[in-house]
């Protein structure tokens, strides 16, 4: 019966050296000058090699209308939110400190 060899820790070392993490490459859009990943589209303005693959301002105007249609069927006002935080941040600072009272 043969004795089996040993696997030394440089042995083993050796063999997981392509194991690390590498981090991605990157490329700047000539268009915006955002990055993102080589041969794919930039998600900010959707272009890829100067040509428009996707339209991302009729993207956003599609989903801002979902999201108010999904507010008006629940019965919520889309537009009262923003007055309602415009009015939260015109208080005075009379009411809100203790010395005053």
């Amino acid at each position: 019966m043969s004795s089996r060899m040993r696997i030394t820790s440089g042995k083993t070392g050796s063999r997981r050296s392509h194991h690390g993490i590498k981090e991605p490459r990157l490329s700047t859009c000539p268009k915006c000058g955002s990055l993102h990943l080589r041969h794919r589209m930039c998600d900010n303005c959707g272009y890829y090699k100067d040509k428009e693959v996707i339209d991302i301002n009729a993207k956003i105007a599609k989903k801002n209308e979902r999201q108010i249609a999904k507010m008006k069927s629940l019965g919520i006002d889309p537009n009262a939110k923003e007055t309602d935080k415009e009015e939260e941040k015109n208080l005075d600072l009379k009411k809100l400190s203790k010395k005053s009272k």
